[in-house]
C-alpha cells in the first residue's frame, strides 16, 4: 500500500491555517448495563454538543479491527504514522518525554513501582498510585545500582513511573514486559524475544534483583515491573511529512516523548488544564498545530469509575470556549483509544472523533457520542486517516494529479 506521506510531501501547502487536536486520553466509554449511556453521553457537555453541531463525526479504530492498542500506537495513528510499520516502545517515549537524550547504545524502559507481598506477588500494580515526589526519592535510590559492562541511568517519571536506561554495546531491544497485568501472581522474568537481546535480558534480569533488595522496605513502592522495553527508532517528522510547525502541550512525559519523537516541539505545560490552555493562548501565533493531551479521562476509566470519568469529561468540556475563541480553522476532538470504566482497561472499541471546520459536510449530529458518532459523515475510519483528511479541511493540501 502507498505510504500517504509520499503524497502530503507533495501536496503539502503552507496557508497560516491554524489546526487544534485535543486528545481526551481513553475517551471512548462503554454504558455499564445494556441500552444504557457511555461516559461521554452521560457527561454534560454543551460545549462538545455544539462544536458537534457545526463539525461533523466519526469513529476511529486506532491500530485494527479488534487490537486494543496502547497509548503509542494510539498516538502514532493520530499523528499520521501507521502503527503497525511504526512500532515503538514505550520505554523509549517515557525516555523523551523527561528530556533524556538517547543514543544508538540505549535501551529505555519505563518501569511503574508497585507493591509485593512477602511471597512476591503483586497486590497492587501502581503502589497505590505514589505520587512524583516519592517517586523521585525511590528513582534517585535505584540509580545508584550498578552493573559490570552496562550504565545504568533511572530517572523519575510522573507519579508511580519511572525510567530506565542501560546503556551498553551488543544491547538488543526486544525483551518481554515484566508486568503480568494482574495481581495475585509474581513479576515475570524479562525474557528475550529474539536473537541479539539475550543480553539486555540478563542485564534486566539483574537489575531487578538488585531493586528488590533496594526497595524492600518502601511499601507500597517496594518493587517495580518493567514496561516498553525498546530502542530509539528512526520516524520523519510531522515538519517534513506535513510541513507543519507543531507544538505538544502535554503535561505527562510519555505524551511529551510521543509528540517529540514525531518531531514536534515541546511547550511548558504546566500541571493543569487550565495550564495548558494559557499555554495555547500564549504560543497561538508561533505554531500551525497544537497538540493538547488530557490524561484524567484514561486514567479514571482505567481505575472503573463511571462517575469520575463522567466528571473528567464534564471538565476538558468547559475548556472548548478558550479554544473556539482563538477560531482556528479546525478542531479535533478525539482520543488515542477507548478506555471503558466497565472494563478497567484499554479495548478495541472504535473511537468518538469530532472535526469541526466551516467546510465541514454537516451530519446531523446533536450532541458528541459514541451513538451519534456511529451516524456520523466521518463513519468508521482506520486513525492514521484522521490527519489527512484534518489537512484537507484545514486547506493544506493541493490537488492531487491533473
Amino acid at each position: 500500500m502507498t505510504d500517504p506521506h509520499d503524497f502530503t510531501r507533495r501536496l503539502q501547502k503552507d496557508n497560516g491555517s491554524k489546526i487544534v487536536f485535543l486528545v481526551g486520553d481513553g475517551l471512548g466509554g462503554l454504558p455499564l448495563t445494556p441500552g444504557g449511556k457511555t461516559e461521554l453521553e452521560t457527561a454534560h457537555t454543551p460545549n462538545l454538543d455544539a462544536l458537534a453541531r457545526r463539525g461533523t463525526l466519526g469513529l476511529s479504530t486506532p491500530v485494527l479491527p479488534g487490537i486494543a492498542p496502547g497509548s503509542g500506537p494510539g498516538h502514532l495513528g493520530l499523528f499520521g504514522y501507521d502503527p503497525v510499520k511504526y512500532q515503538i516502545g514505550r520505554g523509549v517515549l517515557e525516555a523523551l518525554g523527561i528530556d533524556f537524550a538517547l543514543g544508538p547504545n540505549d535501551v529505555a524502559i519505563r518501569g511503574n513501582f508497585c507493591t509485593i507481598d512477602d511471597a512476591g506477588r503483586i497486590t497492587d500494580r501502581r503502589a497505590g498510585r505514589i505520587g512524583t515526589e516519592i517517586g523521585s526519592k525511590l528513582s534517585a535510590k535505584l540509580n545508584e545500582i550498578k552493573i559490570p559492562g552496562v550504565e545504568v541511568f533511572v530517572r523519575a517519571g510522573e507519579g508511580y513511573r519511572t525510567v530506565l536506561i542501560f546503556r551498553g554495546e551488543g544491547l538488543g531491544g526486544d525483551v518481554g514486559d515484566t508486568d503480568p497485568q494482574k495481581t495475585g501472581v509474581p513479576a515475570l522474568d524479562p525474557v528475550a524475544r529474539s536473537a541479539g537481546s539475550e543480553k539486555t535480558a540478563a542485564i534486566a534480569k539483574e537489575f531487578l534483583r538488585q531493586a528488590k533488595e533496594v526497595l524492600k522496605g518502601d511499601a507500597p513502592a517496594n518493587f517495580l515491573t518493567l514496561r516498553g522495553i525498546d530502542k530509539l527508532p528512526l520516524i520523519p517528522p510531522v515538519k517534513e511529512v506535513y510541513g507543519l510547525r507543531a507544538a505538544a502541550i502535554a503535561v505527562y512525559p510519555m505524551y511529551r516523548g510521543l509528540a517529540r519523537l514525531v518531531g514536534m516541539d515541546i511547550l511548558d505545560a504546566g500541571h493543569t488544564l487550565e495550564d495548558q490552555l494559557a499555554r495555547l493562548e500564549a504560543s497561538w501565533n508561533d505554531y500551525d498545530f497544537f497538540f493538547i493531551h488530557w490524561k484524567y479521562t484514561d486514567s479514571s476509566g482505567e481505575d472503573g469509575n463511571f462517575a469520575l470519568k463522567v466528571q473528567r469529561t464534564e471538565e476538558l468540556d468547559q475548556f472548548i470556549p478558550r479554544i473556539t475563541a482563538l477560531n482556528p480553522e479546525v478542531i479535533v476532538v478525539t482520543g488515542d483509544h477507548s478506555t471503558p470504566s466497565k472494563m478497567k482497561s484499554h479495548s478495541w472499541h472504535p473511537v468518538p472523533t469530532l472535526l469541526a471546520a466551516d467546510t465541514c459536510r454537516f451530519d446531523g449530529s446533536t450532541s458528541f457520542g459514541e451513538a451519534q458518532c456511529l451516524r456520523g459523515g466521518l463513519g468508521q475510519f482506520e486513525a492514521k486517516h484522521l490527519m489527512l483528511l484534518t489537512l484537507a479541511h484545514a486547506g493544506r493540501l493541493e490537488k492531487y494529479g491533473a
